[in-house]
Protein backbone atom coordinates (compact mmCIF):
# COMPACT_ATOMS: atom_id res chain seq x y z
CA UNK A 1 0.00 0.00 0.00
CA UNK A 2 1.08 3.34 -0.80
CA UNK A 3 2.62 5.58 1.63
CA UNK A 4 -0.01 8.55 0.50
CA UNK A 5 -2.90 6.47 0.87
CA UNK A 6 -1.64 5.57 4.92
CA UNK A 7 -0.70 9.08 5.14
CA UNK A 8 -4.42 10.05 4.17
CA UNK A 9 -5.52 7.15 6.51
CA UNK A 10 -4.09 8.43 9.08
CA UNK A 11 -5.06 12.01 8.66
CA UNK A 12 -9.02 10.20 8.38
CA UNK A 13 -8.87 8.34 11.57
CA UNK A 14 -7.45 11.57 13.52
CA UNK A 15 -10.42 13.20 12.16
CA UNK A 16 -12.96 10.31 13.41
CA UNK A 17 -11.53 10.19 16.92
CA UNK A 18 -11.77 13.60 17.99
CA UNK A 19 -15.34 13.70 16.33
CA UNK A 20 -15.73 11.12 19.36
CA UNK A 21 -15.48 13.39 21.95
CA UNK A 22 -19.10 15.04 20.89
CA UNK A 23 -22.32 13.64 21.07
CA UNK A 24 -22.67 11.37 18.43
CA UNK A 25 -25.50 8.40 17.50
CA UNK A 26 -24.82 5.05 18.39
CA UNK A 27 -24.04 4.15 14.40
CA UNK A 28 -21.05 6.64 14.42
CA UNK A 29 -19.06 4.49 17.34
CA UNK A 30 -19.63 1.45 14.78
CA UNK A 31 -18.47 3.19 11.55
CA UNK A 32 -15.26 4.34 13.64
CA UNK A 33 -14.70 1.04 15.66
CA UNK A 34 -14.65 -0.96 11.91
CA UNK A 35 -12.58 1.91 10.47
CA UNK A 36 -10.07 2.28 13.35
CA UNK A 37 -9.74 -1.87 13.69
CA UNK A 38 -9.04 -1.87 9.34
CA UNK A 39 -7.13 1.06 9.96
CA UNK A 40 -4.59 -0.16 12.59
CA UNK A 41 -4.23 -3.92 11.23
CA UNK A 42 -3.15 -2.04 8.02
CA UNK A 43 -0.54 0.07 10.09
CA UNK A 44 0.53 -3.16 11.73
CA UNK A 45 1.15 -4.77 8.07
CA UNK A 46 2.82 -1.66 7.53
CA UNK A 47 4.75 -1.84 10.21
CA UNK A 48 5.80 -5.48 9.94
CA UNK A 49 7.10 -5.16 6.43
CA UNK A 50 9.05 -2.44 7.71
CA UNK A 51 10.72 -4.68 10.40
CA UNK A 52 8.90 -1.82 12.59
CA UNK A 53 8.11 -4.04 15.43
CA UNK A 54 7.88 -1.78 18.48
CA UNK A 55 5.29 -0.01 16.32
CA UNK A 56 3.59 -3.32 15.13
CA UNK A 57 2.73 -4.20 18.49
CA UNK A 58 1.01 -1.07 18.99
CA UNK A 59 -1.25 -1.32 15.84
CA UNK A 60 -1.79 -4.70 16.62
CA UNK A 61 -3.14 -4.08 20.40
CA UNK A 62 -4.91 -0.88 18.92
CA UNK A 63 -6.77 -3.39 16.65
CA UNK A 64 -7.94 -5.25 19.26
CA UNK A 65 -9.32 -3.28 21.37
CA UNK A 66 -10.90 -1.25 19.12
CA UNK A 67 -12.84 -4.37 16.89
CA UNK A 68 -16.36 -3.91 17.02
CA UNK A 69 -17.27 -7.51 17.36
CA UNK A 70 -15.97 -8.01 20.89
CA UNK A 71 -16.39 -4.71 22.29
CA UNK A 72 -14.30 -3.49 25.43
CA UNK A 73 -16.54 -1.43 27.66
CA UNK A 74 -14.12 1.23 28.96
CA UNK A 75 -17.32 3.86 29.73
CA UNK A 76 -17.29 7.09 27.91
CA UNK A 77 -14.74 9.13 29.39
CA UNK A 78 -12.03 6.71 29.00
CA UNK A 79 -12.56 6.24 25.56
CA UNK A 80 -12.33 10.06 25.64
CA UNK A 81 -9.20 9.61 26.33
CA UNK A 82 -7.81 6.73 24.50
CA UNK A 83 -9.61 8.69 21.27
CA UNK A 84 -7.08 11.65 22.16
CA UNK A 85 -4.14 9.76 22.59
CA UNK A 86 -4.47 7.52 19.51
CA UNK A 87 -5.10 10.62 17.53
CA UNK A 88 -1.74 11.92 19.01
CA UNK A 89 -0.35 8.55 18.51
CA UNK A 90 -1.29 9.06 14.53
CA UNK A 91 -0.15 12.53 14.66
CA UNK A 92 3.32 11.30 15.93
CA UNK A 93 3.54 8.66 13.58
CA UNK A 94 3.22 10.85 10.64
CA UNK A 95 5.73 13.65 11.78
CA UNK A 96 8.14 10.52 12.24
CA UNK A 97 7.42 8.88 8.74
CA UNK A 98 7.80 12.26 6.88
CA UNK A 99 11.24 13.27 8.93
CA UNK A 100 12.21 9.57 7.91
CA UNK A 101 11.22 10.05 4.38
CA UNK A 102 12.96 13.50 4.20
CA UNK A 103 16.06 11.91 5.31
CA UNK A 104 15.84 8.79 2.77
CA UNK A 105 15.56 11.43 0.32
Amino acid sequence: MSNQVLFYFKIGLIILFLACLLHMPYGYFQLVRSLGMLGFALFAYESYKNNKIEWMIFWIASSIVINPIIKVALGRIIWNIVDIIWAGVLLYSLVISKSESKSND
